[in-house]
């Protein structure tokens, strides 16, 4: 047997090895093999004393027999896994039989590796330093990424306070700022009525940003509750279209309700759907130009118990390359509005969020015969 120990990184020093074994001779080896590497060790001579050191001992990998008294090492791997889960330690079988079938059942069993007997001490080192090297490699990945979900977490409860101090004073300065322009203090001059213009348009557009940012917030903390309901898919959509009706006139544009399928209520949150609704339609008035037809579709189908919403624009269509960025926070496409109109990049995101919420779908394609269609599906929720 080669004896020669290779060198082990110091950050896997103290790393805990768990050799499970009914032959005594086969630990001592092992033990022989292992110690110069800073491994901490602990023996089993079953796999039932295996299962009952997990807790206490909590190893970092597992060397494990195949062919032991009482469960096999192929049970007993299998045991280890459903009890752990994800945070199960990687077992490497020590065996002398090297059939295939045998190899496959122990992969199939969770093993990530076998080790041949007689033990060959650089092969054994080598083989548990890169398994343990993984493992270091994993715990590292999800120390990250804890520390990213916090970040994130602290974010969005900075973002949800800044937003809520935000939202009650632009509504002031809107609401001072239309009661000057109805002239309840006296009247207006033509300079001052437009800078009271301005400061309005200014204030809305800043009162939409932060609506936006509080329901990102919201949503991202995990605390987005649906207020479900009987819901009319199609009342709702007209109610809808009929409100955006009133800013499209500014652009001559039209938008065109069609709806097939059942007269049927679904059960949804239908201030959330009409946020949605809302959404897609404002994006079509904007981003179609002055004088453009829009068609807004809603099919529900009774015994699906499904709804669907529609609308399809004349505007330029998503831009080669850039399908990904739809539905991502702050992500904006190279199109642009064709009036000037603001837009903050959260819209989709917050409609993706709450179609998420209802199980359901959406999507958005380019259509042959120019401009787009955004479309989402909802199951009436149980």
């Amino acid at each position: 047997m080669d004896s020669s120990a290779a060198a082990v990184p110091t950050s896997l020093h103290g790393r805990r090895v768990l050799v499970v074994d009914d032959d005594r001779l086969n630990l001592r080896i092992l033990a022989g093999i292992l110690q110069s590497q800073g491994y901490v060790l602990a023996d089993a001579a079953t796999g039932e004393q295996a299962l009952e050191l997990l807790d206490s001992f909590k190893p970092d990998l597992v060397l494990l027999d195949v062919m032991m008294p009482g469960i096999d090492g192929f049970e007993t791997c299998r045991r280890l896994k459903a009890r752990l889960g994800d945070q199960a330690p990687p077992v490497i079988f020590i065996t002398a039989r090297r059939e295939v079938d045998d190899v496959v059942e122990g992969l199939g069993a969770g093993a990530v590796d076998y080790l041949p007997k007689p033990f060959k001490a650089k092969e054994v080192q080598a083989r548990i330093r890169a398994h343990l090297q993984n493992r270091l490699l994993v715990e590292q990945q999800q120390q990250l990424v804890d520390q990213l979900s916090r970040a994130n977490a602290a974010k969005n409860r900075f973002l949800g306070m800044a937003a809520h101090d935000l939202r009650n004073p632009l509504a002031s300065v809107r609401g001072l700022a239309e009661f000057l322009q109805d002239g309840a203090l006296g009247p207006v001059t033509p300079e001052q009525s437009e800078v009271v213009r301005t400061i309005l348009e200014a204030s809305q557009s800043m009162l939409s940003l932060v609506n936006d940012l509080l329901d990102v917030a919201t949503i991202e903390s995990g605390v987005l509750k649906l207020n479900l309901g009987p819901c009319d898919l199609a009342r709702l959509a007209g109610e809808c279209v009929a409100m955006v009706n009133i800013e499209a006139d500014k652009k001559r544009t039209r938008v065109e309700l069609e709806v097939s399928g059942d007269a049927v209520e679904l059960r949804l949150d239908a201030a959330k759907i009409r946020q949605v609704i809302d959404n897609l339609l404002s994006n079509a008035v904007k981003f179609s130009p002055p004088g453009s037809n829009i068609r807004a579709l809603v099919k529900c189908d009774e015994a699906a118990g499904t709804g669907s919403f529609a609308v399809r624009d004349q505007g330029p269509g998503i831009p080669e390359g850039e399908r990904d960025k739809l539905f991502k926070d702050f992500s904006r496409l190279s199109n642009r509005p064709t009036a000037g109109e603001k837009s903050t990049g959260l819209g989709l995101a917050i409609c993706r969020k709450i179609v998420d919420a209802h199980h359901g779908m959406i999507s958005a394609e380019n259509l042959p015969s120019g401009g787009c269609e955004f479309r989402f599906f909802v199951p009436s929720q149980p």
